[in-house]
């Protein structure tokens, strides 16, 4: 019977037509291919109109930024009382985890519009959060109308996801793997067939998002030159990593104490954004650098020359100034402001111990407090090596896995949790 069975097998492979295919290239490669040129187009697009409202807006300087902030805090807080609120990063984590990765496109239009006055007015969040959403629920719409359905449906929201981010920061690898980090930080492996649709994805969205803007190749800040000196600059890196995570302890206490606050004030959305503005126009009003979410303010940072007392009050009140427009209201990501504190921290340890290297400090404090945050220890690694051009890798990885280890055991995105089953 055995070799009946065998026979009829061999038969039944006879039978079927002979298949030749010379690559993995496939027509899920356009799809893929397909959705990140779309990821790259519309923030190629977000970013002109995001540049072109900061320079109209960045123009009210001293007292006059108060009104403006407040102004654009209530105008976005009303688009989002009458469009919809669009929800926040916790509630992305969550739809691509529990609701069979569907992200709801009907939410993009609020996103968009929001976003745009509260990053442009100068809140201290950045654009990757709203991108990130765009892109992700234009891969969950593009799925639907293939009918694509199950795990297929989610890869292809996760790609779109990662389109979005890479779009914004330059490191395809970096964006494609934060989209899977920020979702399970301990099993990122838990959607890692998602990782070549999100890779595909992620450099045709960086093609085109850098054809739009005219973008180059090469770091965006300016990091002092790094040369290594000794087994030591390990135990440095994870030293100031370890500052950089108490840092992020500071800044997600800071965030929940201002949660509870404006929880506490029974007011509609609008009223909640109109006094974050307040408060965040007088923050800028007393210390301008930390208007705006970083992205040109860190490099102002490393190349000026700023005093110790004038680096610490930096540090707390851009932690107070994020933590305000996050738990306000306000739409926007943390992930550069993020970026700014470690700096601002590793300026500060720069100062208090001149021998030590700046750019060691600096980028180990950034992937310190990031990887506390987030818990996204791989993606930081890579992210902070592109943005930074600080090329001795191991370095970072060793701060980014000190600053996961030493994160609270409550992750920040309540979304990231454990599961009980």
């Amino acid at each position: 019977m055995k070799k009946k069975k065998k026979y009829l097998q061999y038969i039944n492979m006879l039978d079927q037509p002979i298949k030749f295919q010379a690559f993995l290239f496939s027509r899920s490669f356009l799809l893929w291919a397909f959705l990140g040129i779309l990821g790259g187009v519309m923030a190629g697009i977000y970013w002109i109109v995001l540049s072109f409202l900061t320079h109209q807006l960045e123009f009210f300087e001293g007292w006059l930024v108060i009104p403006v902030m407040a102004i654009c805090g209530l105008l976005a807080g009303l688009i989002i009382h009458f469009i919809g609120d669009p929800g926040e990063i916790h509630l992305i984590v969550n739809n691509i985890r529990f609701n069979k990765g569907k992200l709801d496109p009907g939410n993009n239009p609020s996103m968009i519009l929001s976003s745009l006055l509260c990053v442009a007015s100068g809140g201290s969040l950045g654009p990757e959060a709203p991108l990130v959403q765009v892109t992700g629920s234009t891969g969950t719409w593009l799925g639907k109308m293939l009918r694509i359905k199950g795990e297929d449906l989610r890869s292809l929201s996760i790609a779109g996801m990662a389109s979005g981010f890479t779009a914004l920061f330059g490191a395809p690898l970096g964006g494609s793997l934060f989209s899977l980090e920020i979702l399970h930080h301990r099993h990122a492996v838990e959607y890692y067939r998602a990782i070549i649709p999100a890779l595909v994805a992620s450099c045709f969205s960086y093609l085109i998002f850098a054809i739009i803007i005219h973008l180059g190749l090469g770091p965006i800040w300016d990091i002092p030159t790094y040369e290594y000196e000794g087994m030591y600059d390990y135990l440095f890196a994870v030293l100031f990593a370890a500052a950089g995570a108490l840092t992020g302890w500071v800044f997600i206490y800071a965030t929940k104490y201002c949660k509870n606050i404006f929880e506490k004030i029974n007011l509609p959305i609008y009223a909640k954004t109109f006094l974050g503005g307040i408060l965040l126009g007088i923050i800028a009003f007393y210390f301008p650098l930390t208007r705006y979410f970083g992205h040109h303010e860190i490099n102002e940072l490393l190349i000026g020359d700023i005093n110790l007392e004038l680096l610490f009050a930096l540090l707390i009140f851009k932690i107070l100034a994020i933590a305000i427009t996050v738990t306000s209201g306000w739409r926007g990501g943390f992930i550069i402001p993020l970026f700014f504190v470690g700096t601002s921290l590793g300026l500060i340890i720069h100062q208090i111990f001149p021998s030590i290297n700046p750019a060691l400090a600096v980028v180990s404090c950034m992937a310190a407090i990031n990887a506390c945050v987030t818990r996204t220890p791989m993606s930081t690694t890579i992210l902070l090596s592109t943005l930074t051009g600080f090329h001795y890798f191991i370095p970072i990885l060793f701060a980014s896995l000190t600053g996961y280890f030493l994160a609270p055991r409550i992750p920040f995105i309540g979304s990231q949790k454990e599961v009980v089953k």
